[in-house]
């Protein structure tokens, strides 16, 4: 697989799926479908216990087309799972503690800032990246305008790379890579159907190859 280095990339947000077997088929099909930088899995609503079987199940699926593989919240699921690293929604000192503990022997970012103070605050810690919108704020075809701001005004300042969540809809993608952010997080766009999924991402890829921005070196 081509990796784009230089336009907006996509990163996943694993769907809620009960059942083992058929998330994990689900996170396959849609890896099929072309370049993917990295993929968060959510604890959702398991229990610690069954979270880590499912994470057990994802990484190396994740792994093996060459993608990073984040766990959301929980280091000890990541260390199990043998993740590429931690994805934080917590407090800034829960983010602090996790990048002074992990970093550098893991990805850490992720980040609940809603303006720009806060995001600063989180830019002081040196995360791998910041991450604007919520794992499931995905309620609206488009992406949510105070995140594409703060994604345009964070890619124009930081270089900390930044991940912008999109909406409902694949074309969102495009919306976000407008802001000169470094990647757009899909969810539902992708697995709202899940046997569109791998057509999906080939059409985000599609999409971002034809008129995302061109980074700069």
């Amino acid at each position: 697989m081509t990796v784009p280095e230089d336009r907006c990339r996509l990163v996943l947000i694993v769907p809620d799926i009960a059942d083992i077997e058929e998330q994990a088929k689900v996170v396959a099909d849609a890896l099929r479908g072309g370049d993917v930088a990295s993929v968060i899995i959510p604890q959702h609503s398991l229990d610690d216990g069954t979270f880590q079987k499912h994470a057990e199940k994802l990484v190396p699926i994740i792994q093996s087309v060459g993608a990073a593989a984040l766990i959301a919240g929980d280091s000890r699921v990541a260390g199990r799972a043998k993740a590429d690293g931690l994805h934080i929604t917590g407090n800034l000192s829960e983010f602090s503690d996790a990048v002074e503990k992990f970093v550098p022997k893991l990805i850490v970012g992720g980040g609940s800032a809603t303006e720009r103070h806060s995001a600063l605050e989180v830019g002081e810690l040196r995360p791998d990246y910041i991450f604007f919108g919520k794992l499931d704020g995905d309620i609206k075809p488009e992406a949510h305008p105070k995140n594409l701001a703060l994604g345009e005004w964070w890619a124009s300042m930081i270089e900390i790379p930044c991940i912008v969540m999109g909406g409902t809809d694949a074309k969102s993608a495009l919306e976000v890579a407008l802001t000169g952010a470094e990647f757009v997080a899909l969810r539902a766009a992708v697995f709202a159907e899940p046997a569109n999924a791998a057509s999906v991402v080939a059409e985000v890829n599609a999409i971002l190859d034809e008129k995302a921005p061109r980074f700069e070196d």
